[in-house]
């Protein structure tokens, strides 16, 4: 399942520095991830500060 970032998220964007599909973007007030690009590989999660990219 493709990931999606909670209401966690503060908006740094290291999560789209690190996805390889290019599937993260900046939303309204917080990044949004592509489920259509998604590789469901994690890389987002693994640095997040804060744990806002969840699986599912």
């Amino acid at each position: 399942m493709p990931y999606t970032i909670n209401d966690e998220c503060i908006a740094c964007g290291a999560c789209a520095g690190e996805c390889p599909a290019d599937a993260i973007s900046e939303g309204d007030g917080k990044y949004v991830i592509d489920p259509d690009k998604c590789l469901d590989c994690g890389a987002c999660a693994g640095v997040c500060p804060v744990g806002a990219p969840q699986e599912g």
